[in-house]
């Protein structure tokens, strides 16, 4: 199991940045896959982006290609998720989640989750 902690949420304008992060703790962090997800209010959550152990090879959801960027710093057991040109429809909470299989898109393939950090548009 791993235990997974968000930070970085907060308000910010539409067309302003934000850089979410996921600090793990528990098992070995570099075996894991890890992906983001999110959660609008009266919405399902839903797959936004996702990234290999290595950090080698990523896969993004269609509304954030261009905008936003996950990464990893397997020394810190972090994930990232870099957030540029903001919308006011990425209005959620936003979780990270962890699989010791591939990276997938999937929220079913993910077996460890945070409790989520909200980001808000203050437009």
């Amino acid at each position: 199991q791993v235990q997974l902690v968000e930070s970085g949420g907060g308000l910010v304008q539409a067309g302003g940045s934000l850089r979410l992060s996921c600090a793990a703790s528990g098992r070995t962090f570099s075996r894991y896959a890890m992906g983001w997800f999110r959660q609008a209010p009266g919405k399902e959550r839903e797959f936004v982006s996702a990234i290999t152990w290595s950090g080698g090879n990523t896969l993004n959801a269609d509304s954030v290609k261009g905008r936003f960027t996950i990464s990893r710093d397997n020394s810190k057991n972090t994930v990232y998720l870099q957030m540029n040109s903001l919308k006011h429809e990425d209005t959620a909470v936003y979780y990270c989640a962890a699989t010791p299989g591939a990276y997938r898109q999937g929220m079913g393939s993910y077996d460890d989750w945070g409790q989520g950090t909200q980001v808000t548009d203050s437009s």
